[in-house]
């Protein structure tokens, strides 16, 4: 089996849904003996394996594999918290001589080891459980609306709809007394800023076709039973892991409240809307990743290891 040199820089693998990253990564770590380490912010949540797409246990028993379904669902996880795991895994990944592979479709990962995050004073659980208590008394609308006056930039960047951003913009303002904006304006220092950085962008037509056959494979793989299990957990409808993509049209059919064809087309249509936001995010902010178009992983294989092998990560 090839080795990676020692130490060696990560390799980054974005993309939007369903371009074929988990594919790719399984490849590069089995050929670079490499570790897989999660870049996907529902992956992250244990409960919806089928659902998130989650590398099976069978892929995952090939190599080591980080930061997979390791927090509950009735749980927030930050961009922070995932920051600091990945290090974590990144460096464990080469005190043991491996390759770490960090693989998933969630751009602010990515970008706060890229980047670095704004150093911003951890928040009190108090002063959280006050403003999600105010979130289910007055509602979400209310809380953007004292957000834009609290943090007007923050609030013209967010919608209405989005409860988990407008209660971090408001915790932090509640208790530093400073606009969340006015944080993220700081320099901050990228963690980890050496590493290739490996970009999917398939052309779009390729892409929705399969973000459509993989929601059919989906149900066929199960996502009904697993959804059915996970919404009897009644987790509350504002943690990060009940917006899961298809969650909702799932549960709404086996509520009765859709028809099966109508629920499908449904969670089709928000997959490919999704995607269609992933890649215009990776367009304007990874303009320095080097980027492969092809429709097929392994072609894109053969090119990704001849270019890693070509800036000597391989042996």
């Amino acid at each position: 089996m090839k080795h990676a040199a020692s130490p060696s820089p990560p390799v980054y693998i974005a993309g939007p849904t369903a371009s074929g990253k988990s594919a790719l990564a399984l490849a590069l770590a089995q050929r670079l003996n490499g570790h897989i380490i999660n870049a996907d912010s529902m992956q992250v949540y244990e409960g919806l394996r089928v659902l998130t797409a989650r590398p099976p246990a069978e892929d995952e028993a090939l190599c080591p594999h980080h930061l997979y379904g390791h927090i509950a669902p009735d749980l927030a996880y930050s961009v922070g918290q995932w920051q600091q795991q990945a290090l974590q895994a990144m460096a464990q990944a080469q005190a043991e001589k491996a390759l770490p592979i960090l693989v998933g479709g969630t751009g602010l990962y990515f970008h706060s080891l890229t980047h670095g995050l704004a150093d911003i004073p951890d928040i009190p659980d108090m002063v959280r459980d006050d403003l999600r208590a105010r979130l289910e008394s007055a509602g979400h609308a209310a809380l953007h609306k004292e957000l834009a006056q609290a943090d007007p930039i923050l609030a013209a960047r967010i919608h209405e709809n989005d409860t988990q951003r407008i209660l971090r913009g408001l915790e932090v303002v509640v208790f530093t007394g400073r606009p969340l904006s006015d944080w993220q304006n700081e320099p901050a220092i990228a963690p980890a800023p050496a590493a290739v950085k490996i970009l999917l962008m398939p052309a779009r037509d390729w892409l929705y076709a399969r973000c459509d056959r993989r929601f059919e494979t989906m149900l066929e793989a199960g996502a009904g039973a697993e959804v059915a299990a996970f919404m009897a957990r009644a987790i509350a409808p504002d943690m990060p892991a009940m917006k899961v993509l298809g969650l909702a049209e799932i549960a709404a059919w086996q509520a009765g409240e859709l028809s099966l064809e109508t629920a499908l087309a449904q969670a089709q249509r928000q997959t490919r809307r999704y995607a269609k936001r992933q890649m215009t995010w990776f367009r304007h902010r990874m303009a320095d990743w080097h980027v492969f178009s092809e429709k097929d992983f392994e072609h894109n294989f053969d090119k990704i290891f001849s270019f890693i092998s070509k800036i000597g990560l391989t042996e």
